[in-house]
């Protein structure tokens, strides 16, 4: 396919004047490289405003040193400057768990460095303050979502105030952005100042305490103030229940935080979008290219996705250490099959594609359309996770309309093969439902996912082997691991192929302690996995999980939590990731001597290492709780994001105990995949 410079939203003076625009109305900067494509934020928030039929453009990652001519080039907007500050949260996408420089910024042309500065939303946002003083700057994406209210920032090992404060920007909208980002440009088009724009869903905004909306009403949820939480860490973790439990709630109320003699005001969301409003934002007409200035350079980010199709938003799964209900929440907003066909349509059309796309998924593999069966059940509901500690009886884990889908897109011409790189939820698999039908239909998808969707590798996330751990997580019991690794490896058995399962694990998560990894490399050992590429786990912001790690209590229970967090403590539980390797084998034993565990020495640590290497996990040692890859598919499912960290579990170390030693499979095992 051959496009025009025009085609793209304009990212220049020279380029504004080819749509033969005088002024724009909305101006984006964006610390990502500009790609013209539905799984990176900018492109769909300039895409839906030019659809609304403003003049919007884009400025890809601006030069913030010097005189800031970036800044300048093109002017004032007539309504708003936006900052977009990327997929991935600036600190996860630059360091890794050990605040380490990661090798390459994905989302950068040539993978460069360079070319964003650390947290993009304050410093773009204070210095388009200092050079129009008198124009709205306006938050929006995944940096801006998951600071909306006080929160632990782990590169700074400190609590900071909601991100208003620091960008002295005038409004976040926060999560998905198509609705709200629309009836702004409405209401400041229509002449209402910024400042008396306290009524959208699904934005923040600051205010003094006098000049409150409606004033503090019965249903606002008042959190304690962030001076409170500062000196009182039990309270930090109070707040954030309540902020999660909003988050996921359908009809949900409005969060009040104090912070520096004034009131941070979190409006509710707006309801998932329905299928016609999906449908829409995805049909928007993105080249699905990186700007032409990008003409020779790779963006790892792009490389990645060019050839996936995102079929749903949102994940039910709830997992602790992952963002996902925070920016998308819990209900699944599906695109129809017309939609998803048309997309691929377009890929198959593409120069280099060959017939294989990389992946057709989401947030979560196989979550497609489903929800609850009674609406009127989910809209009380405030639960977290639909399956965790397990699966909602009002929830319809039908997978039929996946395999519709899956079979329609096979069916096309130009389609060799349809791969599912977004994570499998084994637990919906393996799940027992009172309709036979269903039942059925997650036997048959298992089969058709392991015989035709694998690349040789299917990724799924266990995460862990302690039930206890597993707990804190939100994410099930070992033991269906085993049962899934079961069922994989008969298919395989029976239908002739020599495939891997990578299993994802994570060290250091709260209430993880040393015996907990030496089982973990126990249990691993005796399924035949042998694992190298693993994660330790990042606090990040807007998770359960980090607010446990931070505060030292589980905000649902305010019971203390123990987590590792010097690097020793670390390092002690990350090296039973590595038993096979003779160099991790002396620290071992040791260890294993320190905490009384003396009987698994043999077991791990034999006289004669154990050098025969045969099964790895997917590449996640640089990442925030997932793979590199997964970054990309979980900011595509965000359309803004990412930083997932994919979510069940079941009681007692014992029965996942047993049920390794009933195993006999010798696999092999490996992958990769953004979430």
């Amino acid at each position: 396919m051959d496009f025009k410079l025009s085609d793209f939203l304009p990212t220049t003076k020279k380029e504004v004047g080819l749509r033969g625009w005088d002024t724009l109305d909305v101006i984006l900067f964006s610390a990502d490289a500009y790609v013209d494509h539905p799984s990176f934020g900018a492109a769909v928030i300039g895409r839906t405003l030019e659809a609304a039929g403003y003049k919007v453009a884009i400025v890809p990652q601006p030069d913030w040193h010097g005189d800031f001519r970036d800044f300048k080039k093109l002017g004032k907007p007539n309504l708003f400057f936006g900052i977009a500050p990327g997929c991935m949260d600036s600190m996860v996408n630059k360091y890794t768990a050990n605040r380490r420089l990661r090798s390459e910024d994905a989302y950068s042309p040539d993978g460069r460095h360079d070319m964003r500065p650390e947290y993009p939303t304050i410093v773009y946002s204070r210095i388009l303050k200092n050079l129009f003083p008198d124009v709205p700057v306006v938050l929006g994406g995944i940096e801006a979502s998951l600071r909306r209210l006080t929160h632990y920032d782990y590169w700074q090992d400190t609590l900071r105030k909601c991100i208003l404060c620091d960008s002295h920007a005038e409004l976040i909208i926060y999560g998905m952005g198509e609705k709200p980002i629309v009836e702004l440009c409405r209401q400041l088009e229509g002449g209402v100042p910024i400042r008396d724009i306290r009524d959208i869903p699904q934005t923040v905004y600051l205010t003094q305490k006098n000049d409150l909306p409606h004033g503090i009403c019965e249903n606002d949820i008042m959190l304690y103030s962030h001076e409170e939480c500062m000196k009182d860490k039990k309270k930090q973790a109070s707040n954030f229940r309540h902020i999660e439990e909003e988050s996921n709630k359908m009809h949900a109320n409005r969060l009040i935080q104090e912070v520096d003699g004034k009131y941070a005001v979190v409006n509710p969301p707006y309801p998932p979008m329905t299928t016609a409003e999906l449908d829409a934002s995805f049909d928007l007409p993105y080249t699905r290219l990186p700007h032409p200035k990008y003409k020779d350079k790779r963006i790892p980010a792009y490389e990645m996705i060019k050839y996936s199709v995102n079929i749903h938003r949102g994940c039910f799964g709830g997992c602790a250490f992952c963002t996902i209900s925070a920016h998308q929440g819990k209900f699944i907003a599906s695109r129809s099959k017309e939609s998803i066909l048309k997309e691929v349509r377009k890929i198959i059309r593409m120069e280099g594609f060959k017939g294989y796309l990389s992946d057709l998924g989401g947030p979560s593999a196989n979550m497609y359309r489903m929800e609850g069966k009674n609406r009127k059940i989910c809209e009380k509901c405030k639960r977290p996770s639909c399956i965790n500690p397990n699966v909602c009886l009002n929830l319809n884990t039908d997978h039929r309309p996946l395999l519709d889908v899956y079979h329609a897109v096979d069916a096309l011409d130009g389609i060799k093969k349809s791969f599912i790189g977004s994570g499998v939820r084994y637990d919906l698999l393996l799940h027992r439902n009172d309709d036979d039908n269903i039942n059925r239909a997650a036997e048959e998808y298992t089969r058709e996912l392991i015989c035709r969707h694998v690349s040789g590798r299917l990724k799924v996330a266990p995460e862990h082997t302690s039930d206890n751990v597993l707990k804190l997580m939100r994410k099930p019991s070992f033991c269906q691991f085993i049962e899934f690794k079961r069922i994989f490896d008969r298919i395989n058995k029976e239908e002739n192929l020599r495939q891997q399962i990578i299993p994802y694990f994570i060290s250091s998560h709260p209430g993880c302690h040393e015996e907990d990894m030496a089982d973990l490399a126990v249990k691993t050992k005796r399924l035949d996995f042998q694992l190298e590429q693993v994660q330790d786990f990042t606090p990040t912001p807007m998770t359960v999980s980090t607010e446990t790690w931070y505060t030292g209590y589980d905000p649902y229970t305010l019971q203390p939590v123990y987590s590792a967090k010097s690097q020793n403590e670390k390092l002690a539980q990350r090296q039973f990731f590595f038993w096979y390797k003779p160099e991790a084998q002396n620290n071992i034993r040791q260890s294993l001597k320190r905490i009384g565990k003396t009987e698994l020495i043999n077991e791990l640590c034999p006289q004669a290492p154990f050098f025969k290497k045969k099964t790895y996990t997917g590449n996640r040692n640089e990442s925030d709780g997932y793979s590199q890859n997964d970054h990309h598919r979980h900011s595509k499912a965000k359309q803004g994001y990412s930083t997932d960290y994919p979510k069940n579990y079941d009681n007692g170390n014992n029965r996942a105990g047993s049920c390794i030693k009933k195993s006999k499979s010798k696999t092999g095992r490996r992958n990769n995949n953004n979430r």
